[in-house]
């Protein structure tokens, strides 16, 4: 497994220079704050947490009398990452967080992540439950979950997938029953599948929000309520008590992630509790979905991240073949490879694509500050580039961890060299929180023309008045007119798309995930443009590496909004076979 290295002085760049977290709502955090949190994570990370990623896919988790079992080490390392604070970074002081800004805590969470992705699963959904239940829930549920959440004392999971349903939930079948002389107090009946950290050894407590039906519940999903069902029901103190009727009764095995349970939940008359409006529970789960799906991006990114430290490292020790030009070493009887064009082509198609995706989330970050701050610009923004964080950095993440094995050549194949098992933990996140396709569509049939189009017409406004500011020639040449010639195919993207929706819906479909990687070509290259402005603050070592990697971004990939469009305006795809009559 190579070794990993958080990105902590580009994590400080684009927090600090490129979107200047001391100028928003929190203005009091400067450099010097950013750079301690992050350099004392990135201790954590690379010290404890990286060394067991490679152990802990090796051994897997174990289900054992109707508990998980975590791998060697998870357990102590789990209960070193809670005490510091760390997975409460931007919660509520008063619930025991710190109150620090959501784009610290998404900085914060690339590096966990990039360092053990399984690991950091275990509380991934936690803060998306404390975020529900602190929107939706009552003061009670609020009193008695969130500080216990907020500093994962207790660890929360989301309960929506059924083995007859998935992406369509208007199919689910899990039922509940109030209990009688409770008011308020139910029973869940059904099973859930592939919830992640459905259950584990790591937290004293699991806390399941799970959709359910009421039985007076109308069809569809607009009959779906939400529930907190915890594993083990809170005593009068608050504490863990007895023993709920849920259980996890199967683990998956899966390609990735094997030191992360994904278990097939068991809800046999579990006692639960109604969070927010009956029948309003997909509105409350999504309060929690769309925070894990910004979250899912970044997992794609960071794997890519620690593939690339991996391949850079091979290129540089590994000797094979004769370089040109002046940096061959005529006395060696072989180069390293990454002297050869085509290896820097990969690398830097790793790097490009790395750094502009942190940029782009953690500028999703901000919007997230910006909207729990009251501003609904944000907010509407916020919504219509979560699905493009989510699908496209995912989709991009994965290409570049393949990449990233390509450098190693047949050492990439073999699974102790440890890009075989980044590239496999990596694969889910297209996957997982709707599938890129349903991404893709929720873009095309709802986020784009919501509020009447307000969002994307103001979101291309901002890009074209940065793309039209006067700036040095090199920064003019190569970024802001790259800039402009891919935001007019995204523009006229999405005139067609308009035409097709009065005339041809399935056309518009059709086109759906190359509308998505459009967009989201254009928004790294509108990240990408605003670093290239904000790289006079790097060294003058870095600011080469960054206009470089920049440059490879502008020139290389973001042409493909042309191929994008072109499929587009293609209209719907041809028919395919579908019986076997069609097919002879």
């Amino acid at each position: 497994m190579p070794e990993y290295t958080a990105p902590v002085a580009d994590l400080l760049f684009v927090l600090c220079d490129v979107l200047r977290i001391d100028r928003g709502v929190f203005d009091s955090l400067d450099r010097d704050a950013c750079a301690a949190v992050l350099t004392e994570v990135a201790r954590l990370a690379e010290d404890r947490l990286a060394p067991l990623n490679r152990s802990g896919d090796l051994q897997g988790c174990r289900l054992e009398n109707g508990v998980v079992r975590t791998p060697e080490g998870f357990a102590e390392a789990f209960a070193e990452v809670c005490a510091g604070g760390w997975y409460g970074l931007d919660c509520a002081p008063d619930h025991g967080g710190q109150g620090l800004p959501h784009m610290l805590h998404s900085a914060v969470g690339e590096i966990l992540s990039g360092a053990n992705m399984a690991f950091h699963i275990h509380a991934g959904l936690t803060h998306g439950a404390y975020s529900a239940i602190a929107t939706h829930g009552s003061a009670a549920q609020q009193a008695l979950y969130l500080p216990k959440l907020a500093n994962c004392r207790w660890t929360g999971t989301m309960n929506l997938t059924e083995p007859q349903c998935g992406t369509d939930l208007g199919l689910i079948r899990t039922r509940a029953e109030a209990i009688p002389g409770a008011e308020g107090r139910y029973r869940l009946f059904g099973t859930k599948i592939y919830i992640s950290a459905g259950d584990h050894d790591l937290a004293e407590n699991i806390v399941h929000l799970v959709l359910a039906r009421l039985p007076d519940a109308p069809d569809g999903v607009k009959g779906l309520s939400l529930f907190i069902a915890p594993k083990f029901l809170p005593a009068e103190d608050g504490s863990p008590g007895t023993r709920n009727g849920v259980s996890a009764v199967r683990l998956e095995s899966k390609m990735g992630l094997h030191g992360n349970a994904t278990c097939e939940m068991l809800y046999d008359g579990a006692e639960a509790e109604l969070l927010g409006a009956p029948h309003q529970g997909l509105a409350a789960m999504f309060t929690m979905m769309n925070e894990e799906r910004i979250s899912v991006g970044l997992q794609g990114y960071a794997q890519a991240d620690r593939a690339l430290q991996g391949a850079l490292a091979f290129a540089r020790a590994r000797r094979q073949g004769r370089a040109l030009g002046p940096a061959a070493d005529r006395e060696a009887p072989a180069d390293p490879i990454l002297l050869h064009p085509d290896v820097r082509r990969m690398l830097l198609d790793q790097q490009a694509f790395t750094e502009g995706a942190r940029a782009l989330t953690l500028w999703g970050a901000e919007l997230v500050d910006l909207a729990r701050a009251g501003d609904a610009a944000a907010a509407a923004r916020l919504s219509l580039v979560t699905p493009v964080i989510k699908g496209f950095l995912t989709d991009k993440g994965v290409e570049s961890c393949l990449v990233a094995q390509q450098v190693l050549g047949g050492a990439g194949y073999i699974e102790e060299m440890g890009l075989s098992q980044i590239l496999r933990d990596a694969r889910v996140t297209t996957i997982y929180e709707g599938t890129n396709g349903v991404q893709a569509l929720d873009l095309v049939a709802r986020k784009l023309g919501a509020g009447g189009g307000a969002a994307i017409m103001a979101l291309l406004a901002e890009i074209a008045g940065f793309a039209g500011e006067s700036a040095p020639e090199e920064i003019e040449a190569e970024f802001l007119a790259p800039l402009r010639a891919a935001l007019a195919d995204l523009q006229t993207a999405l005139l067609r798309l308009q035409a097709f929706g009065t005339t041809d819906p399935e056309a518009a479909l059709s086109g759906a995930s190359d509308v998505l990687h459009l967009f989201g070509h254009v928004c790294l290259g509108y990240m990408w443009a605003r670093m290239a402005r904000a790289a006079d603050a790097l060294p003058a070592p870095a600011r080469r590496a960054k206009l470089a990697a920049g440059r490879h971004y502008m020139s290389r990939h973001l042409p493909a909004t042309a191929l994008h469009l072109a499929r587009i305006e293609a209209g719907a795809v041809a028919g395919l076979p579908l019986d076997a009559e069609a097919a002879e």
